[in-house]
């Protein structure tokens, strides 16, 4: 086992870079959905949006540069194994890391402290990266998943808690009204991440969590599952593609989570992603090697 001080300083030094492959390098699940999108798109000019998209994503990996201007505030999602043995200084080599990457990838300042009014210069502030826990007992690893939350995907989020009497059906409207109203200038196809839980606040932890889950996977229940595939259909019945012009896929699909409820609340909340969906996993091990699942063949 290294020593605190070595850990530490291999720790951000890896964590900086991955942060700089999230922000230039889309996942690969995203891009092969994409691909597919793109395929089924039956207008010129829906197929030269898709290739502007891809051309500008090739561009910033040529240039090794951000594939979006608005990096955003960086949240890291963090399954920590109890036994982890650097978990006690995992925040603050997150937070390093964030100040680092900020200059040498760049990414963009984006943080802004609400009572000083002033931007910090380097995306780290008050409970600034975000960092979201889940204990994983006995195990000895630790999985890290980044989602850049930019302005434009993060805006539209919305939260809503019904009576039990509207009935599940209530939150499709709902989801449709999140998706169609501001969720138009998040830089479609989206992605939506539903959260359905018992208030506000664990709704809107779910929702977002939803758009960290790879396409494909669906709900782990039928009904969630059939849900999901429900509302993907209606949205994409709606006429809107890519750049929210004329086309035949507004979403890349629809993700929900979900917790019990209490007897008295259905509460829902919707997230959205852009097309631009900035989220990478890295998988560190007790020893410091590391894995990245989310990008075939890269190397930090």
């Amino acid at each position: 086992m290294l020593g605190e001080n070595s850990a530490k300083e291999q720790l951000i030094s890896a964590i900086e870079k991955f942060i700089a492959l999230s922000a230039v390098r889309l996942s690969d699940d995203v891009m092969a959905r994409l691909a597919q999108m793109r395929e089924r798109e039956d207008t010129p000019l829906q197929k030269a949006v898709y290739d502007s998209y891809f051309e500008n994503l090739q561009m910033a990996r040529n240039l090794n540069r951000p594939c979006c201007q608005d990096t955003g505030l960086l949240q890291f999602y963090i399954k920590a194994g109890s036994a982890f043995p650097y978990l006690h200084i995992t925040a603050e080599v997150l937070t390093q890391a964030v100040r680092r990457a900020t200059e040498s990838v760049p990414l963009r300042p984006n943080a802004v402290n609400y009572f000083d009014e002033k931007n910090t210069g380097d995306n780290t502030g008050e409970r600034t990266p975000w960092l979201y826990w889940d204990i994983i007992p006995d195990s000895q690893e630790m999985e890290i998943t980044l989602y850049f939350s930019g302005a434009g995907c993060s805006l539209p989020g919305q939260a809503k808690v019904f009576k039990p009497s509207d009935g599940i059906e209530a939150i499709i409207p709902f989801v449709f009204d999140a998706v169609t109203g501001p969720g138009v200038n998040a830089c479609p196809p989206l992605l939506v991440g539903i959260g359905l839980g018992h208030n506000i606040e664990n709704a809107a932890v779910l929702s977002k969590k939803a758009l960290l889950r790879p396409l494909g996977k669906e709900h782990p229940h039928p009904k969630g599952a059939q849900l999901e595939k429900r509302i993907t259909e209606g949205l994409n019945s709606l006429g809107m593609g890519a750049q929210g012009l004329r086309g035949n896929q507004a979403v890349m699909g629809v993700h929900i989570e979900s917790s019990a409820r209490h007897t008295a609340t259905i509460a829902c909340a919707v997230n959205v992603s852009c097309y631009m969906l900035r989220r990478g996993v890295m998988r560190i091990n007790s020893d410091l090697s590391f894995e990245l699942p989310t990008y075939h063949g890269a190397s930090l």
